[in-house]
């Protein structure tokens, strides 16, 4: 089974459910999003020209509403940051937009869940880092985004995904599938046997908030590079978006996010799987930055957990798109049967050369203190 683009209506049709100030000239899709549809809506206005209307996965996120009410309350508190800290650099933060009857969504008569955001002008996502201004600026991003909502409690906010990011239930359902039906392969037994030499390590993070060592947090949930914007003119980073998975949980889960995708230069996608490996200058120019923002709520033991969260993500989403190729590619789009075990095998690759520099990752979280 691969992922299937839901039927509904177009959405040229849905965009003129959010009351745009001018009349709808153009949709295209949008991104490269693994989870819902995107499209930029274009309007014939001086003024806010485009919008981003998204058709949500609601067998990923069965619970928009609460996604929704999760990322308004994000936004207005966030906004208030931003006017009581008086930022000195541009800093947006994406905007719900309304339907005529106030409503933060529209759902369409066949059931399927749409919403509109405000679109950020004159900035751009990376695919890839190529500069170390670049990595700096993407730790940067993380780092304010963090900070902006180090004061809003965690539980103000719902648990939109129960277990996501929480490496040994991702384990458990590894192992509850049937992995016989699975043609053999030499990449499909070097995955099986990656996960069985690690399996014992996966618990690192979860157990540290089990005694009290790391806090939970509100997290962004999916900072990797391309949900970073970056000011067109200044280089600078303006914004983190794609708030979907904004809820409590651990800021490690989020740092190792962001480096597990800054510091692969061969990005998700290669198909050359083996030469993958993790720059640690990279990682030096985005932790910089990330500190240069984050130092003030960060604690002896969020450091001390730093490494263990640059390798543990990597394995984790390796692990993750593993199990969907084994289930049959039922969570994450995919282009052809093997896209996931492809996926999986950069992940690893990249957790294996973390590994390989593990004493120079932590001797670089050391000399960043």
């Amino acid at each position: 089974m691969t992922y299937r683009v839901p039927s509904g209506p177009s959405p040229w049709v849905v965009a003129d459910q959010f009351k745009p100030a001018g009349t709808v000239v153009d949709v295209q899709e949008f991104g490269q999003g693994n989870i819902n549809n995107t499209f930029l809506v274009t309007l014939d206005t001086a003024t806010d020209p485009h919008f981003i209307l998204q058709r949500l996965n609601t067998q990923v996120f069965p619970q928009p509403e609460l996604i929704m009410r999760n990322i308004r309350t994000y936004s207005e508190h966030v906004c208030q940051r931003l006017q009581a800290d008086d930022c000195h650099r541009r800093w947006e933060v994406p905007r719900v937009l309304l339907t005529p009857a106030d409503q933060d969504y529209w759902v369409s008569p066949d059931g399927t869940f749409w919403r509109a955001m405000s679109y950020i002008e004159t900035a751009q996502s990376l695919e890839k880092i190529s500069t170390p201004t670049q990595a700096q600026e993407v730790g940067y991003a993380l780092g304010m985004f963090h900070h902006l909502i180090s004061d809003l409690p965690a539980d103000q906010l719902a648990d939109t995904l129960a277990g996501f990011h929480i490496t040994p239930q991702y384990l458990q359902a590894y192992e509850r599938l049937q992995v016989a039906q699975v043609a053999p392969s030499p990449e499909v037994e070097y995955c099986l046997q990656f996960i069985r030499d690690r399996h014992q390590a996966v618990n690192v993070l979860e157990a540290a908030k089990a005694e009290g060592k790391l806090q939970l947090r509100l997290m962004h949930g999916d900072p990797k590079i391309n949900n970073i914007l970056i000011d067109t003119d200044t280089q600078q980073a303006v914004s983190v978006i794609d708030l979907d998975t904004v809820k409590p949980g651990l800021i490690h889960y989020d740092i190792g996010d962001c480096l597990r995708s800054g510091c692969n230069p061969w990005g998700e996608e290669t198909e050359q799987w083996e030469a993958v490996q993790f720059d640690i200058n990279l990682c030096q120019n985005i932790l910089q930055g990330y500190l240069e923002v984050a130092q003030s709520f960060l604690t002896s033991y969020d450091y001390e957990y730093l490494y263990d969260a640059i390798r543990l993500i990597a394995f984790e989403l390796g692990l993750r798109f593993f199990t969907d190729y084994l289930a049959g590619n039922v969570y994450f789009k995919v282009n052809h049967p093997d896209h996931n075990l492809h996926r999986a095998l950069v992940q690893f690759k990249l957790t294996e050369s973390i590994e390989a520099q593990a004493a120079d990752i932590q001797a670089l979280i050391q000399s960043l203190r």
